[in-house]
């Protein structure tokens, strides 16, 4: 049976509620839907290219807990509060995310008092044995 590990990490904003900022869980890793917030100020991001910038650096940190890193991103869901910000946004996670560019879905939906929340589904890159 394979095991789950929490990933935890203070470079990256920590959980706001019942959840883990990263799963590692077999072959994956799982990083939750980052928030645009320097974990370090607690500062949050302005505008949408910051907070795209933002989100991906925590998404970055997660992922390096676990021994992973942008490279390694199989899968994104990125979350925009307004659609409109789409072109911005995907400018900077094209400049960000490394080819080949992970599988994403991008929803328009209501969040919280944040432009941009992203999620990552990482696969851990082989160990030598």
């Amino acid at each position: 049976m394979q095991e789950k590990k929490q990933i935890v990490t203070n470079n990256a904003p920590s959980p706001a509620g019942p959840y883990s900022q990263g799963i590692d869980a077999g072959p994956y890793v799982y990083v939750a839907g980052q928030r645009p917030v320097n974990a370090e100020t607690g500062g949050m991001a302005q505008g949408i290219r910051d907070q795209t910038r933002q989100v991906l650096k925590n998404i970055e940190s997660v992922l390096r807990e676990a021994g992973c890193g942008l490279e390694d991103v199989v899968r994104t869901t990125v979350y925009l509060s307004d659609i409109g910000h789409f072109a911005e946004m995907n400018e900077v996670y094209s400049e960000m995310m490394p080819k080949p560019y992970p599988a994403r879905t991008t929803f328009g939906c209501q969040l919280r008092g944040i432009l941009v929340e992203i999620d990552a589904i990482a696969l851990k890159p082989r160990t030598e044995e």
